[in-house]
């Protein structure tokens, strides 16, 4: 490993993985109770690791797995917190990638970092999953392999979404695991048709935890379920709001329970999903058959009180409102405060993603914009809508990407 002065691979890396490993464990096994297998067969070479992503804690788990310092692929909004970002890249030199829009930058620095000896570490799907299920993973991972020619390590986080759900603050009681699943030689890579690679990609790294495989326990299991969901199946287009274990829709008042189990019932009456993750592939469907242009004089959602800063990619954020309301509609998105307001057209638009639990980006005329709202904030929908307008004006008519 080339530990130069323009390295991407330092020796500090490595003494502070070391230093900080037996804290991070303990870290990790009290507030997931998770069982993190060590990969024992790693030897003395590099790995490109593509792992699921289900909590905030996995590229923590992956690091635990193998020994020596992994250098994890993460979004701009680590690298925007100031001091704190700056620390961060000192000391673990995580490799900088933008959401949904094209960042040959992280290209360079995978294959700087790769020529340097480094191990690498990408979440393939870009996300979190919402539902349990894997979510969409892009071709595009298919040529990165091929360029920093590595030995493939596939790594399965299985149980992270029944502990601590993407749209939940509270980590329950339950199962974990997390593993190296598979090691795919070079050479066999070499071998294989992009097709080929992609399926073994997406077949290896596919998890569904939409099934009843033990108990999660919390007394607060339902809370900000809202912040997935968006859609009802008596309503269609519906605000929500949970409270501890249960969720109700504002415009019919039906109520669900989140069980233990991770199943779903209806409080009353008979619900028609089982999981979190029928809902959310329903929720798909009905947006990819969602007319945007019925939306045009009437808003779909409006949200109050929603924060709005420009994000200096790998800097800073440069705060534009403090609680603005925010108005969806199927070609646009309005921002007032007070006497201000700001339209974004969705034609202006160059990619959108849903950050942590409750911020939402948009990059728009060179800019990168993020809304952050209150804890029940949904911005899941923004970024589905986009899509779905996208893939329309694109002529993509049966697109069924909405962004995640």
């Amino acid at each position: 490993m080339s530990k130069g002065k323009d390295s991407w691979c330092k020796t500090r890396h490595k003494v502070l993985t070391f230093l900080l490993g037996p804290i991070v464990w303990i870290l990790c096994r009290v507030k997931y109770g998770a069982r993190i297998e060590r990969f024992r067969e790693q030897g003395n070479r590099p790995y490109l690791i593509l792992y699921n992503h289900q909590t905030p804690y996995d590229q923590f788990f992956v690091n635990l797995s193998f020994r020596g310092p992994v250098y994890c692929m993460a979004t701009e909004d680590i690298f925007s917190l100031g001091w704190v970002s700056k620390l961060l890249s000192w000391a673990f030199a995580p490799i900088p990638i933008r959401k949904q829009v094209a960042d040959l930058s992280a290209i360079r620095s995978t294959l700087k970092c790769a020529k340097d000896g480094g191990t690498i570490a990408i979440a393939a799907e870009g996300n979190r999953t919402y539902s349990g299920k894997t979510e969409h993973i892009s071709s595009g991972m298919v040529k990165l392999i091929r360029m920093v020619k590595y030995p493939l390590a596939f790594y399965r986080i299985e149980g992270g979404y029944g502990v601590e759900p993407r749209w939940s603050d509270k980590t329950r009681r339950g199962k974990m695991r997390t593993f190296v699943s598979r090691v795919v030689e070079y050479e066999d890579i070499k071998a294989m048709s992009d097709q080929e690679l992609y399926d073994l990609v997406t077949n290896e790294l596919y998890v569904n935890e939409a099934k009843v495989d033990g108990l999660y326990k919390s007394n607060r299991r339902a809370e900000y379920l809202e912040r997935a969901i968006y859609i009802c199946p008596e309503c269609g287009l519906a605000k929500h709001r949970s409270s501890g274990n249960e969720m109700e829709c504002l415009s019919c008042h039906r109520k669900i329970r989140y069980m233990e189990d991770k199943t779903l019932e209806g409080i009353g009456y008979d619900f028609p999903f089982k999981f979190v993750n029928d809902w959310y592939e329903y929720q798909k469907a009905f947006v990819n058959n969602l007319n945007p242009k019925e939306y045009i004089d009437e808003s779909m959602f409006v949200d109050e009180g929603v924060g709005l800063c420009e994000e200096i990619p790998f800097d800073r954020k440069v705060p534009i409102y403090q609680a603005a309301e925010v108005k969806l509609f199927g070609d646009r998105i309005e921002i007032r405060s007070g006497e201000d307001e700001m339209i974004i057209p969705f034609s202006q638009v160059e990619g959108s993603a849903v950050m942590g639990r409750n911020k939402m980006t948009l990059n728009h005329g060179g800019k990168t914009y993020q809304f952050k709202g209150d804890k029940s904030f949904n911005g899941l929908k923004y970024v589905n809508i986009f899509y779905r307008y996208k893939n329309l004006a694109e002529g993509e008519v049966n697109g069924e990407f909405l962004g995640l």
